[in-house]
């Protein structure tokens, strides 16, 4: 029986098979396919089956093990969630180890997925990427098309791979210059209204600052004012019996990490409905910026000016984008090395509230955009921080090879682990702290101090509220320096690390 409070952390090689569809090395006992679909060196299939092993360990090493059993019921329809953010990187364009969750993470769920359900049920693969990510480059990074012939070739059990955006946005130089219509969710979309329950509403004078994820304003601003607070969630996700969260172990410019919690911006199916920062400097109300210096204000009013009328100059956008943003770069700085910009930092008073929102719309919301006083489906998280991501997160992370797979079925829980092994304080992540808040619609599953990590490291292998040191210490976003660490706080070295 898997228990709430456990969250599992193995160790192992820190490095991903590259051959999809990404068989098991070894023919392990409860492994559905046999000896004659083995592939080489895959250490993430090793280190997940490691995890599930010390959440779940009756039965482990026989043929009967089913360590989901506990979550996932023959007949269920599974949703597995994967980080997809992107195909490319800010500034290396082609390496993304850092960006996505691995298809060899993903293999390795699926096939416990599978064994849980028992020859019925059916298993999707879906997210929402960036508005500009091109899903082929990303099934192609990953192999989710080859892992999806192979199951569909060999298993009774249906597998599916959806891009849920219903749109794509075309860039140039960072710029946005055009858009395309995607077909989107073919279960379409719920809008699920959190109204007073919602995070945004102790701050709601201040809505009208709230800034999306593109140039209109007005749209943030349709679904966030009085009692509404709503979000355009994908009835894929709605629909489903149990939702997995594949997160990556990365950091974040807006939240300092972004772990189970944030992975949930990709069940939507419109990112301009998400506030992601307050327009303005903080002295105003603001938190776009970190000071409220006269360059910062400069800034604020020429990009709220560009913002304003660039959208209406049609195919001029093409041509004058790339030359705008190398001129504004060129005057006011870089935001992928040293510039705080659009709420890149620790004061970031605004993404944390629609990250909480949009967690509770999926644990509380039906697929018809009702709110409900329990759970509406069952949950398990798994974490790939095999090669993990440090620095300009999410999409400009340094990598970071740990070979670690966090685990459990309580994804705060998971989160808080995941956030100490990389060396920060989660009293230092809104995200985190105000998750643990009571609330209408509770997150808080279990209490920092009533953690327990399971690990074959021994140094992790208890309560997590004790285990000491800065453990991995990972970089954090340049915004975050000087904060996010356990050291930060307390101002002294801790434990001498």
């Amino acid at each position: 029986m898997l228990q709430s409070e456990q969250v599992a952390v193995y160790r192992g090689a820190a490095f991903y098979a590259d051959v999809p569809p990404y068989h098991p090395t070894e023919c392990y006992p409860e492994y559905a396919f046999g000896s004659s679909y083995l592939g080489p060196e895959n250490p993430a299939y090793a280190s997940v089956r490691g995890a599930l092993g010390m959440l779940c360990p009756d039965g482990f090493g026989t043929s009967d093990w089913n360590p989901l059993a506990g979550v996932v019921k023959p007949g269920d329809t599974v949703v597995l969630k994967p980080n997809f953010i992107r195909d490319f990187h800010d500034t290396r364009p082609d390496e993304v180890i850092s960006l996505i969750t691995q298809g060899s993470v993903i293999r390795a769920m699926l096939d416990y997925v599978a064994i849980a359900l028992q020859g019925d049920g059916r298993i999707t693969i879906a997210d929402a990427p960036q508005c500009e990510a091109n899903f082929d480059r990303i099934k192609m990074f990953t192999g989710v098309d080859e892992i999806r012939a192979f199951y569909n070739d060999h298993s009774s059990i249906e597998v599916d791979v959806i891009d849920l955006r219903p749109e794509y946005a075309v860039k140039q130089d960072g710029v946005i210059v055009d858009h395309h219509e995607l077909p989107g969710d073919p279960a379409g979309y719920a809008v699920i209204n959190l109204g007073r329950h919602s995070e945004f509403m102790p701050i709601n004078h201040m809505n009208h600052r709230l800034y999306g994820s593109e140039y209109d304003r007005s749209e943030v601003s349709d679904h966030h004012h009085d009692d509404v607070h709503e979000y355009k969630i994908s009835k894929t996700i709605l629909d489903a019996d149990v939702f997995i969260n594949l997160p990556k172990m990365k950091c974040h410019k807006k939240v300092g990490v972004t772990l189970n919690l944030k992975n949930l911006v990709g069940i939507n199916g419109n990112k301009n409905w998400l506030p992601h920062h307050r327009e303005g400097v903080p002295a105003d109300g603001g938190d776009q910026y970190a000071d409220s210096g006269l360059s910062e204000r400069l800034e604020q009013k020429v990009l709220a000016t560009f913002k304003k009328h660039f959208p209406k100059l049609g195919p001029l956008r093409k041509l004058i984008g790339g030359a705008a943003k190398k001129v504004g770069t060129a005057t006011f700085g870089d935001t992928n090395t040293s510039r705080i910009r659009s709420g890149n930092w620790w004061g970031n008073d605004t993404t944390w509230r629609m990250v909480l929102d949009l967690n509770r719309s999926l644990r509380y919301g039906d697929g018809e955009g009702r709110l409900h006083d329990r759970p509406q489906r069952r949950y398990f998280s798994l974490v790939d921080g095999i090669v993990g991501g440090e620095g300009n997160g999410p999409m400009g992370s340094d990598p970071r090879a740990e070979g670690i797979i966090v685990a459990g079925v309580d994804p705060l829980a998971v989160d808080l682990t995941c956030t100490r092994l990389m060396g920060f304080d989660h009293e230092r992540i809104p995200t985190l702290i105000e998750a643990l808040k009571d609330h209408q619609y509770p997150l808080n599953g279990n209490a920092f101090d009533h953690v327990r990590v399971v690990s074959n490291e021994d140094a992790y292998n208890r309560a997590l509220c004790t285990i000491e040191g800065q453990c991995l210490d990972f970089v954090p976003h340049f915004g975050w320096v000087d904060h996010i660490k356990l050291s930060d706080r307390l101002g002294v070295a801790v434990n001498g690390a």
